[in-house]
């Protein structure tokens, strides 16, 4: 019966030494499962591993030792699907990231694909359609369900059979360069990216809010903040950030503000404290509003943004592939003003399709 779950440092290290791991550079693919939808801290809950025939789970919550798996994926060349989440998810654990990390969901962009969910590209590569029922589950809980492990073997099972006809593909248009340059930007993004934002609590939405709308918003926030650790689910089920905008508002123009009927007496109490805290607040803390750099909007610079915009578009056409791939327009704003030079902001084949040279 072929291994489907490894659950013990053990297994772990005597299947990827003994197994998949004997060539020098073996080829695998990675998904992962947290539990986001469901707790506080996210923490990784399961990873799905598949490389030759082999299709399995790994356990992590039960897996007291994965160090045989990052030094795997070390010198592996690793195959992932929308692989932001999931590089993310690998760099908390190991602190770092395999070398070569190849996104599915970059190659059929690139080919031209719209629809290019995973789901999608297992329909038109293979004609089968996958389930989505357990794509909300609660991964964190054990033990897990037969749908719910039919579900996760399927995020990898048909990663590397889709990849070889993806690359396939990239060669014949003349297009795996561009593929291979992409990847290398994806990886080195999640790898320059950092997590401990000093201002988490400014969210999107906010851009005209005076300084003591920030400090109504900055209070809520962090009382939300600890409601959900304490409360151990995600932010979002205390109040959205909707909500958030909403009562910051209301707080600020000194309107009383109506909470939710559902919350119990001691979180009622909790925000009340944060309420009194806000108001003895001195003006001198209220949060500074940022200072943006606001762009000479002029007939040149419009003009200068819809050649390049005309430029990406028609090439786009030509090679049936969406404009935003090739640059986005908030970059070839950037490029227009001069803010940046055009190689600080596109890859090396995105500057060659727009002409813009190194």
């Amino acid at each position: 019966m072929p291994l489907t779950l490894i659950d013990s440092s053990e297994v772990l290290a005597s299947y990827l030494t003994a197994g998949v791991g004997g060539t020098a550079t073996p080829v695998c693919a990675i998904d992962t499962e947290a539990d986001s939808l469901h707790r506080y801290r996210e923490s990784l809950c399961l990873i799905q591993f598949a490389a030759g025939a082999d299709c399995l789970l790994m356990d992590p919550l039960v897996i007291h030792d994965l160090t045989p798996l990052g030094s795997f994926l070390g010198r592996a060349v690793v195959w992932m699907h929308g692989a932001d989440y999931d590089m993310t998810m690998l760099k908390r654990q190991f602190g770092s990231l395999p070398a070569t990390i190849y996104d599915t969901q970059i190659g059929a962009r690139l080919l031209g694909a719209r629809r290019f969910g995973l789901a999608d590209l297992v329909l038109h590569y293979f004609g089968l359609e996958l389930s989505k029922s357990s794509q909300k589950a609660d991964w964190g809980k054990r033990p897990l369900t037969p749908k719910m492990v039919e579900y996760a073997l399927n995020d990898v099972r048909y990663l590397l059979p889709m990849a070889d006809q993806i690359v396939a593909e990239l060669h014949a248009k003349g297009r795996y360069a561009w593929f291979e340059e992409s990847c290398a930007a994806a990886r080195k993004k999640v790898l320059d990216r950092d997590e401990a934002r000093q201002e988490a609590w400014r969210i999107q939405g906010i851009g005209k809010f005076d300084r003591y709308t920030l400090a109504c918003l900055r209070a809520l926030w962090h009382w939300r903040d600890k409601e959900a650790c304490l409360w151990d689910r995600p932010s979002f089920m205390v109040a959205t950030n909707r909500q958030l905008i909403e009562w910051s508002t209301t707080l600020a123009q000194r309107q009383p503000l109506t909470l939710p009927r559902h919350f119990r007496p001691d979180r009622l109490k909790r925000y009340q404290h944060a309420l009194e805290t806000l108001q003895a607040l001195p003006e001198a803390q209220w949060p500074e509003r940022p200072k943006l750099q606001r762009r000479k909007r002029d007939r040149d610079f419009e003009h200068r943004v819809e050649l390049l915009l005309k430029a990406r578009d028609q090439a786009a056409t030509e090679l049936d592939i969406d404009g935003s791939l090739i640059a986005s327009r908030a970059a070839l704003e950037a490029v227009a003003d001069g803010e940046l030079a055009p190689a600080q902001l596109l890859m090396q084949w995105q500057l060659s399709i727009l002409n813009l040279g190194t």
